[in-house]
């Protein structure tokens, strides 16, 4: 019983240890983290449960902790909820294997969720009408200035994390040790 403790609060450790530097990146970051147009470097870490799948609850914390900062109840319920959405699929996508094409689709995961869920929240819960007559093509301007910075945050580092640390013989050991 003592090693499935230690087991636990290695990956409580961890969960807390994503929360933190996602919130942290995330608000000392404010001025490209927050808006229409965003390139939230901490979405990087949402690639991280495709390595180690526990860590879903921590970017998932790290964003309502993040979203906290902006004061929107919207921000924070469907903010965070298109974050968890995203740690789920991509972690299961890391389950199925580590191959390109999984770890592409589990990159694509925070993308996808975040220009759909993020977009509406900031055309009709922030009434960010870039197209007064037409909320729909608001809706798709959101989407999309969301979704591209979502992508290059995870084509640019989430792809490169999901790549490089397996390689690491320290993290891969890590890695390892957490998910067991």
């Amino acid at each position: 019983m003592k090693e499935q403790n230690r087991r636990n609060l290695l990956k409580m450790a961890v969960i807390a240890i994503v929360a933190a530097a996602y919130a942290a990146l995330t608000i000392v970051l404010a001025p490209i983290s927050y808006g229409p147009i965003q390139f939230r470097v901490s979405e990087a870490l949402t690639a991280l449960p495709f390595l180690m799948p526990c860590t879903v609850w921590g970017v998932f914390l790290g964003c309502i902790l993040a979203n906290l900062y902006t004061g929107s109840v919207l921000d924070i319920i469907f903010g965070s909820l298109a974050t968890l959405l995203a740690g789920l699929l991509t972690a299961w996508f890391g389950k199925k294997g580590s191959t390109v094409k999984n770890r592409l689709l589990g990159c694509l995961m925070p993308v996808l969720f975040n220009a759909v869920i993020v977009g509406a929240v900031l055309t009709w819960g922030y009434q960010l009408q870039q197209f007064p007559d037409n909320p729909m093509a608001s809706y798709g301007f959101n989407a999309l200035t969301v979704g591209l910075g979502e992508a290059a945050v995870l084509v640019l580092i989430g792809y490169t994390l999901l790549r490089q640390l397996p390689k690491i013989k320290v993290i891969r050991e890590f890695i390892t040790r957490v998910n067991q």
